[in-house]
């Protein structure tokens, strides 16, 4: 997926930030909560990407203290088990934050790879570039998980790499270390939100804020209602999901709510071991660790999606709370 930003004019941002308000606060009112649409149980391990240091950082804010609310979540909702995946370049660049990878395994959380610097395979120089920034990431996970399993990887920017002969090099060497590949079906892409959600803080924008979440929640329920909908049709059953969430400020603000609604909507939290069991995550595939698993077995079986649910999009927010 590519992604591009385009500046708007301040005349667009004046014009837009109020529609861009109005619209989600709307959504929020009138969106039922997943609760409303009784359904069965379903298995969900959660998972949280880019340990120790996801997006900017509000003012007033530290990543100590992010890294504490996410587990203070996780207990309340009775998570079992997030696995944190770790771009060790993070903690040599804000050394303060290497106290979230402790924090995290007092807490009982497993720690395992997500590269150094978070380099995405396709973009990496070469499959050896790559490798080596994937070693260079395991000596902080070794270190805090002693005599515990974390050979587990998640591929940066779910890349498991375009190119068929790099795709099969990286899963080779992956192997011969004794790495498991940690999938993902489930994303509400709170990646996005983050540094619009920092400007707004370091602004004092309580509305904007207010707006967003509104926004994003509803995008949430979309987005649950959506994955049954994709797993009936591609697995003929609500398959066990793993859910990817961002070590970031907007992801301790949101968390909560997003956890909530999951609970609402039948989620019983499990170990990414006991979901990764289930057959649906060991169906072979030549792309295997490249995208989402739903959508990447649609495609390797030719499973038409066509006439599924979509959730709405995230929304211009690069245009919120700029200086006007």
């Amino acid at each position: 997926m590519i992604h591009c930003k385009i500046q708007p004019s301040q005349l667009e941002t004046k014009l837009l930030k109020p529609r861009i308000l109005t619209l989600a606060l709307a959504l929020a009112a009138g969106a039922a909560p997943a609760s409303a649409h009784a359904a069965a149980a379903f298995d969900v391990a959660v998972t949280v990407d880019d340990l120790t240091v996801h997006g900017a950082l509000p003012r007033g804010m530290s990543w100590t203290g992010i890294g504490r609310s996410h587990i203070a979540t996780l207990k309340a909702h009775r998570v079992p088990q997030a696995w944190g995946f770790v771009n060790g370049k993070r903690i040599v660049e804000q050394p303060e934050s290497a106290a979230v990878l402790d924090d995290w395994r007092r807490a009982g959380h497993p720690l395992g790879n997500h590269t150094y610097s978070h380099l995405g395979l396709s973009g990496a120089p070469s499959l050896q570039a790559w490798i080596d920034d994937a070693t260079a990431g395991e000596a902080a996970i070794a270190a805090r998980m002693a005599n515990a399993d974390w050979r587990v990887l998640r591929f940066p920017f779910l890349d498991g790499g375009a190119d068929p002969a790099r795709h099969d090099g990286a899963a080779a060497w992956l192997k011969s270390r004794g790495y498991r590949i940690a999938d993902v079906s489930l994303s509400f892409d709170d990646w996005a939100y983050g540094d619009t959600y920092a400007r707004c803080m370091d602004k004092g924008d309580q509305a904007a804020i207010a707006a967003m979440k509104a926004g994003y929640l509803q995008r949430v329920d979309a987005i649950i209602a959506a994955t049954r909908a994709l797993s009936q049709r591609v697995y003929g059953r609500m398959i066990p999901q793993v859910l990817l969430t961002h070590m970031g400020p907007w992801g301790a603000a949101t968390l909560p709510d997003v956890l909530a609604r999951l609970d609402a909507a039948g989620a019983r939290y499990a170990t990414l071991e006991q979901v990764q069991a289930d057959a649906a995550y060991r169906e072979p595939s030549p792309r295997a660790g490249n995208g989402m698993l739903m959508e990447r077995r649609a495609q390797d079986a030719g499973i038409g999606l066509a006439g599924l649910p979509l959730a709405p999009p995230v929304g211009k927010l690069d245009a919120l709370c700029r200086q006007e």
